[in-house]
């Protein structure tokens, strides 16, 4: 007859303690690896607008940024962005270039899409719809949340590339055309993939899509 051995108290205390060790590690895992795990997802049929032509809803990986844009501050702007967002010119094209907490930015049409990225050339391609002039005139502040229409060293070179800041950014009053601001969804933002030493990021993240609410 074989006796059965009662484990000890101290036996029973490192085994609950292995149990939860594991425990912790698989989820340590899985929060890892599910980086948008504690990201909100703003659904815009739930929110109440007061402009609701003029939002538009960027879809990254981590869920919906919601974006006012501003007409009146920059009507040229808006428009070339709300028609190359109407006909979903943005979509699956890159985050090409992204600053930890600083600044996401996208847009280029030629050589950040997906099926055809480019790394020797992105940040460089155009929409073929021309350039338009700066409109920096304004009294826009460029806080946490605000869009901006990225350009070369000159003036007057904005076309479909685009940048959101993720902290204020007084520098960029009066040198950068505003397009308008998030109104939800910031912190989405800044689970965009970014790399420690470069601005320029390998395997990026995509735009799933960017549509007007109406």
């Amino acid at each position: 007859m074989i006796k059965k051995i009662k484990a000890s108290t101290s036996e029973k205390i490192i085994f609950i303690f292995l149990i939860f060790l594991g425990s912790l590690t698989i989820f340590s895992y899985f929060v890892i690896k599910n980086k948008c795990l504690f990201v909100k997802n703003y659904k815009p049929e739930n929110i109440n607008f007061q402009n609701p032509e003029n939002i538009a809803i960027l879809n990254v990986p981590c869920g919906n940024v919601i974006i006012e844009l501003y007409p009146n501050i920059s009507p040229n702007a808006v428009k070339r962005f709300k028609t190359l967002i109407l006909s979903n010119a943005y979509e699956d094209v890159a985050f090409h270039r992204v600053i930890e907490n600083k600044l996401v930015q996208s847009g280029d049409l030629e050589f950040g899409k997906k099926e055809s990225l480019n790394y020797a050339k992105i940040g460089t391609g155009k929409s073929g719809l021309g350039t338009i002039k700066s409109e920096t005139d304004s009294d826009f502040r460029y806080v946490a949340g605000s869009v901006g229409l990225a350009r070369t060293f000159h003036n007057d070179t904005e076309d479909s590339q685009f940048f959101i800041i993720l902290q204020d950014e007084p520098l960029f009053e009066g040198e950068y055309t505003p397009v308008g601001k998030v109104i939800y969804g910031l912190e989405v933002l800044k689970k965009i993939k970014h790399q420690r030493h470069s601005e320029n990021i390998l395997r990026p993240d995509f735009i799933n899509s960017f549509k007007m609410l109406k």
